[in-house]
């Protein structure tokens, strides 16, 4: 249904529909008619989903243990966040106003604030663990951000919830380099205290995260900086494209869309030379010194801008020295640039790199039903049947599709699309990347089916049945296609969560992935981890903690061992060995609980660990019959320290 026009304009009320009517909003601010209609269509979706004003509405927290999951899940959000936050606190401070972060699905995982106002926001739930999306607080500034994909202001009573009407919101959604929505910032406050200039704060600081996200996200590529006025290079205003060695536009920050008046996905579809009319080669030539001055360039359409690239000089010179020795296909031969080249999507799992072309290879599972999952999966991609991946939240689904789809042609691309909160316009543009340049065939990676909301739902199925997105000659559906999901398909069409029709689409094989306390290369995992995170040091893990990580039943998989042993490599700080203080106290004692649980009912003390390690290795070497170079690598310990543990327990006392 339209939204209404506002019946008049004033300079202290706007306008609103309710209960079938348009009435004004009692001393509201004078906004424009688009924010009006964003309103409107808000309170229609709220009064659709049967949310009521009055009602206390169902908080919908976040348990613990899931809180810390989804910490864990944005962490590098996190990350590039906190710094920018503490930035806009500085500038809010002492205007009973807090800064808030959610993820992409609304959760708020951290806020920062003025101590009084942090007291009342607890009133309506506004901590970590709460959900903000509309259909859990109706119309507020996060929840409509995420359906709109746009900086939103909520107002005092244009909030759905009677308990809001005390609140001033005002929110940017941080997007990647692809366009998909990492989270959202918001800024909220007493609504007698807002002030006109908040909002243009929060879209700058949700800027400052975007572009550190993609600097770090695409730090090996060509990163070009550009904008209309010289003197905007190097500003928050600046556009910046992330090019790769062939000269494919890999990603952009919301600038350089806004400048080129472009899309993510159409960006994406251009190469270098098309939009600007310039080469990889001559960009490193012309840039190559640091006292090189901004380049003026000119797109097909007959705009102007100036342009400076930056990029690692060590890295791309053998490009430089092949280009000027005019070596045929020198950008695809070049060693080095294909190690150099940057990724395509976001990241997996911790120490897997992205499968492009130009990428390391994903380590294969060593774990037999690990393996097996890859295996199984590399069949179905050949013959483009699609899969679901069915595991706990963490198993590093992802990470075992990207090994398949590199088994089977990893020099297509692996597109990676997390479905929430997702818009059907961000699932358009993921099956047209899905297509590479030369017509082959990639992946597509569904991350957690269930969580696509259901417009987006028809439009994948429209897309998928028809072979075509309607509009771009590449053909969505020569994609490999593979889904993950925490419950099997059929539970999600029983609670209205997936379309029926959907399901027989999408479901030709499933897949279960196994929980990390059922692998058995947990040891070699953690090891890849230490690795990753002390390069070259040799940083080893002590025996008496790879006992307790095998104890560990690991509720978050791997991305909690992730975050336990970075954790423990930046304790370790440059000792050679992680020990047993280095890791988080709480591991420690569930670890020592969990393997107690079963038999005796109640956690031991820290004091019994020598015992906890003479029973895992005493169940290893029984489950290799007597065999102990098999129950050595098994449990990632020295077959004399199996030997010294059980000659010390068989010693009269």
């Amino acid at each position: 249904m339209a939204s209404p026009t506002p019946c008049r304009a004033t300079r202290s009320r706007t306008w609103r529909r309710d209960e079938g009517y348009v009435r004004p909003i009692a001393g509201a601010l004078n906004f424009d008619a688009n924010h009006v209609d964003a309103i409107n269509r808000s309170h229609d979706r709220c009064a659709a989903l049967g949310l009521s004003r009055i009602e206390a509405p169902d908080l919908g927290l976040l348990g613990r243990a899931d809180l810390e999951i989804a910490r864990s899940r944005n962490l590098r959000l996190l990350q590039h966040a906190a710094p920018v936050m503490e930035l806009l606190h500085d500038q809010i401070v002492n205007t009973h106003s807090m800064v808030v972060l959610t993820d992409a699905t609304g959760t708020i995982v951290h806020v920062m604030g003025d101590d009084d106002f942090l007291s009342r926001a607890t009133k309506v739930a506004a901590f970590p663990g709460a959900v903000w999306s509309e259909t859990s607080k109706g119309t507020n500034a996060v929840g409509t951000a995420l359906v709109t994909e746009l900086p939103t202001l909520v107002h005092a009573d244009e909030h759905y919830f009677h308990a809001n009407h005390f609140l001033t919101c005002s929110a940017a959604p941080i997007l990647d380099p692809r366009g998909n929505i990492l989270g959202v910032l918001d800024v909220s406050g007493d609504h007698r205290s807002y002030h006109q200039h908040t909002m243009a704060l929060v879209k700058m600081s949700a800027r400052m995260i975007e572009n550190r996200w993609l600097t770090d996200d695409l730090r090996n590529v060509m990163r070009l900086h550009f904008h209309g006025r010289v003197d905007f290079i190097g500003t928050l205003m600046e556009g910046i494209i992330a090019v790769r060695p062939d000269g494919r536009i890999v990603g952009a920050n919301r600038s350089a869309l806004e400048q080129l008046g472009m899309s993510g996905a159409t960006l994406r579809m251009q190469s270098l030379e098309s939009l600007f009319h310039t080469s990889v080669g001559a960009l490193v030539d012309r840039f190559r010194s640091p006292l090189a001055t901004p380049l003026a360039v000119c797109t097909a359409q007959g705009r102007h801008y100036h342009l400076h690239a930056r990029f690692d000089w060590p890295v791309w010179s053998s490009l430089a020295e092949a280009v000027a020795a005019q070596v045929p296909g020198a950008v695809v031969a070049a060693p080095a640039l294909r190690a150099a080249a940057a990724a395509d999507t976001a990241d997996s799992t911790p120490w897997a790199a992205p499968a492009t072309a130009a990428h390391p290879r994903v380590p294969l599972p060593r774990d037999a039903q690990a393996a097996a999952v890859v295996e199984r999966l590399c069949r179905a991609l050949e013959r483009n049947i699609p899969s679901v991946l069915v595991g706990e939240t963490g198993t590093g689904k992802e990470w075992l599709a990207r090994a398949a789809h590199q088994s089977v042609g990893s020099e297509q691309p692996f597109v990676v699309l997390a479905c929430a909160g997702l818009q059907p316009s961000a699932v358009e543009s993921a099956l047209i990347d899905g297509v590479s340049h030369d017509g082959g065939a990639g992946t597509l990676y569904l991350d957690e089916i269930g969580d696509l909301p259901p417009a987006s739902q028809l439009l994948l199925l429209r897309l998928l049945d028809t072979r075509s997105d309607g509009t771009h000659p590449a053909s969505p559906g020569a994609q490999r296609l593979v889904c993950s999901s925490r419950e099997a398909l059929r539970p999600l069409v029983d609670g209205a969560r997936l379309r029926e029709d959907l399901c027989y689409r999408l479901n030709g094989l499933t897949l279960r992935v196994p929980a990390l306390r059922e692998r058995g290369d947990l040891i070699e995992l953690a090891q890849q981890i230490v690795e990753h995170e002390a390069p070259g040091i040799g940083m080893r893990l002590v025996d008496d903690v790879l006992v307790l990580l095998r104890a560990h039943r690991w509720p978050g998989n791997l991305r909690q061992l992730f975050n336990v042993l970075r954790t423990a490599v930046a304790l370790a700080g440059n000792g050679r060995e992680i020990r047993r203080e280095h890791l988080s106290e709480d591991v420690v004692e569930e670890a020592t609980a969990q393997r107690r649980h079963g038999t005796g009912g109640q956690a031991i003390q820290n004091s019994s660990l020598d015992e906890l390690t003479l029973e895992a290795i005493s169940q290893a070497v029984n489950a290799a019959h007597g065999n102990i170079s098999q129950a050595s690598r098994q449990l990632g310990i020295s077959r004399n320290t199996i030997y010294r543990k059980l000659r010390w327990n068989r010693a009269p006392h």
